[in-house]
């Protein structure tokens, strides 16, 4: 007997994204796709199915081995689902880790809370 899963709870389960609430977002956005095609977060996964989850700027891959609606302990992550992403992937991750640094003057002190909000908002639209 083969039991069918939704994609959100999936991905929460076997510890991809945080809350399940986060994980039904990524869906939203089209973050998410599965054997190729853009899954929404109500779609069902089987076993063998291909899960491309994209996470900043890297694409992670997952194999379904098993389909489960429970939250799994990390260590037992790999009983449910196999990680094949590539490692030109991992590798972007690496790369962009401790790349940039923002050099502020001496003497200026510590960035105002506008300063803070621009600096975000450029770091995160270099991961996207």
């Amino acid at each position: 007997m083969e039991t069918k899963t939704r994609i959100d709870k999936y991905l929460w389960s076997i510890r991809v994204y945080k809350t399940r609430s986060v994980a039904a977002e990524a869906c939203k956005k089209g973050q998410v796709s599965i054997n190729d095609m853009t899954a929404k977060q109500s779609k069902e996964i089987q076993t063998g199915d291909i899960i491309v989850c994209r996470k900043k700027n890297i694409f992670y891959k997952y194999k379904v081995v098993e389909p489960i609606s429970n939250r799994q302990p990390a260590a037992n992550v790999h009983i449910y689902a196999e990680d094949i992403t590539p490692k030109e992937e991992l590798d972007k991750m690496d790369a962009t880790s401790g790349s940039l640094y923002f050099k502020r003057d001496r003497g200026t002190g510590r960035p105002t809370k506008r300063d803070r909000r621009m600096i975000d908002k450029i770091m995160d639209d270099l991961n996207e």
